[in-house]
């Protein structure tokens, strides 16, 4: 039996929380290795694990991963997520780095000053809904089908879940001017091994508090 990949990362979201959604999303059990020192993560800096001494770094299939674009990437073609052809993986590409960009702006949110914290939230929520949301309800209407790209469950579909769920603790109603994407957010959802990743007791994170903030910031020094 292979081994089950192994993750390092903080106790937290961060750039490894897509990667945790789409091993999920794939049915795949793996492990986590917390960092909360920075004797730990000098440790993997020194057994040279971190190619550009940067965290995730996810071991599978006899590999040591960086980078977090390149494991998702993997992942994607590694667990038939990532469409049936280099038109389809353009489209998935393009569709994850949209709401990458989102995500990450209520990734790095938490570690800014209270007022810039608040004001970098609501202008998540203000891109949202005028930026990436009515780009997402064009392309399901148009596209007719249940996903965004092809007719079968890609990356592209699970981040936006991921994207539209942290927007949603942000603003509850977020969704209310966009029908296909509430039909969309209720599907995916519902996927056997995603309802099973959103259940209390999963391996997903909560959203970062300030003892989050504090352990990143005594690990990597800034």
């Amino acid at each position: 039996m292979a081994a089950k990949p192994k993750l390092y990362y903080f106790n937290g979201r961060g750039r490894m929380e897509s990667i945790r959604w789409l091993l999920a999303a794939s049915g795949v059990e793996f492990e986590e290795e917390f960092l909360e020192t920075r004797e730990q993560y000098e440790k993997l800096q020194k057994d040279g694990c971190l190619l550009f001494d940067q965290v995730p770094l996810v071991e599978i299939d006899g590999m040591q991963l960086t980078q977090s674009r390149a494991i998702l990437s993997y992942l994607a073609a590694k667990y038939n997520l990532y469409g049936k052809d280099l038109e389809e993986r353009v489209r998935i590409d393009m569709y994850a780095d949209g709401t990458l960009d989102l995500m990450l702006m209520i990734a790095q949110a938490p570690f800014r000053p209270p007022k810039e914290k608040e004001e970098s939230y609501a202008l998540v929520v203000q891109r949202a809904k005028n930026r990436y949301f009515p780009v997402f309800e064009k392309i399901l209407k148009d596209h007719g089908e249940i996903f965004l790209v092809g007719n079968q469950l890609s990356w592209a579909d699970i981040q936006l879940l991921e994207a539209i769920l942290m927007v949603e603790e942000l603003s509850v109603s977020v969704l209310s001017d966009f029908p296909m994407l509430q039909e969309f957010k209720t599907r995916i959802s519902n996927i056997p091994t995603i309802k099973k990743f959103l259940q209390p007791g999963s391996q997903r994170k909560p959203p970062p508090d300030g003892h989050y903030v504090e352990v990143v910031r005594d690990v990597l020094k800034f």
